[in-house]
């Protein structure tokens, strides 16, 4: 065992396994902040804190970003720029979102039986990759339109890791029932290893066009994401008024959004068009008959509870019985009772995945604090107030887009629409000015911030998964193939809102 001294051993434990390079990165940025708040104010300090949190997530798989980001956002409040109250007011805020993901992502762990069972069945049967692609995109958006995002990026990752799992196991010379790390490719035969590449890629493919399908579908409705809850309560529209004013931006966007699906897989472009390799399809198809062979009438049960919950969970969260993670701790107690998994480290084992980026998301508030107290998107919201008509909504739809690639879309929705709920009640604009303004800001917020994994909270919480470092999904890759969605829809919004309002 090697020796250190004290010193190497803090400089060892810093960061862990991460890069010594990207250790004292880090390290940069904490020396440097307070000595731009000293020289040039809090307000630039703000922006380049963004500048260093992006860089945090763009580094994710060098270093879970929790703690280079939990290191700025503390040295933030320790600094001034934000306050430890201001934090809290964030997450407060926010906490529908938190209980979303504590809750909600466990109770699907509870049901990955049924949708491994439900997904195998799909992708054996469908073997174009084109068809597969849109099914999975429409499917994303058709239930992110109802339920939530996160919620469907849970059941996606769920389902993607089900599959790698099962093929990484057995190209590991393992059987279905082995305990097996699939973090570690060590054992994975030298024929097999050409095949768990192009078995990444595949997955890959899929994760992107099923998050980029639930903005496709967040955007119609009034609970398909936080924020067209939070505008259509200040505008004062119902479900159905909510879908008829912005479809005249969201119809031509999904439409467009599913043949830029359909495009990529055409032409193999942007990290797009990898097959299902055959030898993959061949272990999956002997899991699926394996499966079917040893269950038993137990099994079958559980099966059946879980489709009976889940049946429960999309007529709770479509008719919003009550709060996403209440609703969440319900699938969790129905799922858990019903099928006799009563042990607590069983029950522990769920939490696993969410709790991490409930942490980092409690982080990342704190950066939205900064932004808050700092107003730092001040200058831009002012600007796009003083232009009129066509140009004005147009503006608004640009701005939120472009500051929700870099922030919170959530955040970025509440500043643009209690702004313009200020303006028209000082009769600054008029009650149709203010309501054309409340469709750009929505589909502002929900469309170009497909860009990157910040600006889409669902594109954030895959990123952050356990899924993403095994099919080697970074942020730059995701900011990559996510580039010509972001394209095609952006542009199609910003015709939409020119022409179609």
């Amino acid at each position: 065992m090697a020796s250190y001294s004290l010193t190497q051993a803090f400089k060892k434990n810093y960061l862990g396994q991460s890069p010594d390079w990207y250790k004292m990165t880090i390290v940069g940025f904490l020396v440097l902040n307070p000595i731009l708040v000293l020289t040039t104010g809090p307000f630039l300090t703000g922006w380049v804190l963004i500048l260093e949190f992006i860089f945090c997530l763009a580094m994710a798989l060098k270093c879970y970003p929790l703690q280079p980001g939990g290191l700025l956002a503390m040295e933030a409040v320790v600094l001034g720029m934000t306050s430890a109250p201001s934090v809290y007011k964030e997450t407060v805020a926010n906490f529908p979102v938190i209980m979303l993901l504590m809750f909600m992502v466990a109770g699907i762990y509870f049901l990955k039986e049924l949708l491994l069972f439900t997904f195998t069945k799909i992708l054996l049967r469908v073997r174009s990759k084109v068809l597969l692609s849109l099914l999975f995109s429409l499917v994303a958006a058709v239930l992110s339109a109802f339920l939530d995002a996160l919620t469907v990026t849970a059941v996606v990752i769920t389902v993607a890791e089900g599959f790698y799992l099962v093929y990484h196991k057995i190209a590991s010379g393992k059987q279905y029932h082995d305990d097996h790390d699939h973090n570690e490719d060590r054992h994975v035969g030298e024929l097999a290893r050409s095949d768990l590449i192009e078995f990444r890629a595949f997955l890959r493919s899929l994760m992107m066009h099923a998050a980029v399908g639930t903005a496709l579908g967040g955007v119609t409705t009034l609970v398909g994401e936080p924020q067209n809850l939070l505008i259509a309560k200040t505008a004062g529209w119902e479900f159905v008024e909510f879908f008829i004013r912005v479809a005249p931006v969201s119809m031509p966007v999904l439409v467009v959004g599913l043949l830029t699906c359909a495009a990529l897989e055409k032409t193999r472009t942007f990290g797009f068009g990898t097959e299902l390799p055959e030898n993959v399809r061949i272990i999956l198809v002997g899991y699926d008959a394996n499966q079917t062979e040893n269950r038993t009438t137990q099994d079958v049960a559980k099966l059946i509870i879980q489709g009976i919950t889940v049946v429960f969970l999309v007529v709770a969260l479509g008719f919003h019985l009550a709060e996403v993670g209440v609703i969440g701790l319900c699938v969790i107690v129905l799922a858990t009772a019903l099928n006799g998994i009563t042990e607590e480290h069983r029950i522990g084992h769920a939490f696993e995945e969410a709790l991490p980026f409930t942490a980092l998301l409690v982080v990342f508030f704190g950066i939205v604090a900064v932004i808050h107290d700092q107003h730092l998107f001040t200058p831009v919201i002012d600007w796009v107030l003083t232009l009129e008509g066509k140009t004005q909504i147009s503006a608004f739809y640009l701005a939120n887009g472009f500051l929700s690639m870099i922030s919170d879309n959530v955040f970025v929705a509440t500043v643009y629409i209690t702004e313009i709920a200020i303006a028209l009640e000082q009769e600054t604009i008029s009650r149709e000015q203010f309501n054309l303004l409340a469709i750009a800001i929505n589909t502002g917020t929900n469309i170009p911030s497909v860009a990157t994994p910040n600006g889409q909270a669902a594109f954030l919480f895959l990123l952050t998964s356990a899924i993403a470092p095994v099919i080697r999904l970074s942020y730059g890759r995701m900011v990559w193939m996510a580039l010509p969605y972001t394209i095609t829809m952006s542009i199609t919004g910003l015709a939409a809102v020119w022409f179609l309002l």
